[in-house]
């Protein structure tokens, strides 16, 4: 048996261990504090990405009403320009 380089098994190496969305996650994280409203920052943050569906956590129902009647949609459409349209595919937020 041959042995293989570290650069052929490395990605499904990190691949089990899911680094790569974990990297995502936290790459998510920081771009939502850059790029979205302060006030919508201050009240709403994302806690995990699964298979398309970011999750985001908010303060109080008075700002989740808020966020899903007015912002879903603009938070959303400034993800995925950022991130492209697989990555996150919708938002799912819930009082936290």
């Amino acid at each position: 048996m041959r042995a293989k380089p570290a650069s052929a098994i490395m990605p499904r190496v990190l691949s089990d261990l899911r680094i790569d969305r974990r990297q995502a996650e936290a790459e998510v994280v920081k771009v939502w504090n850059d790029l979205l409203d302060p006030e919508i920052v201050a009240h709403a943050q994302p806690t995990g990405l699964r298979k398309g569906t970011l999750f985001v956590t908010v303060d109080s129902s008075v700002w989740l009403s808020e966020i899903v009647r007015y912002r879903r949609k603009e938070i959303l459409t400034r993800l995925q320009h950022s991130f492209g349209r697989d990555l996150i595919v919708k938002i799912s937020f819930r009082v936290g």
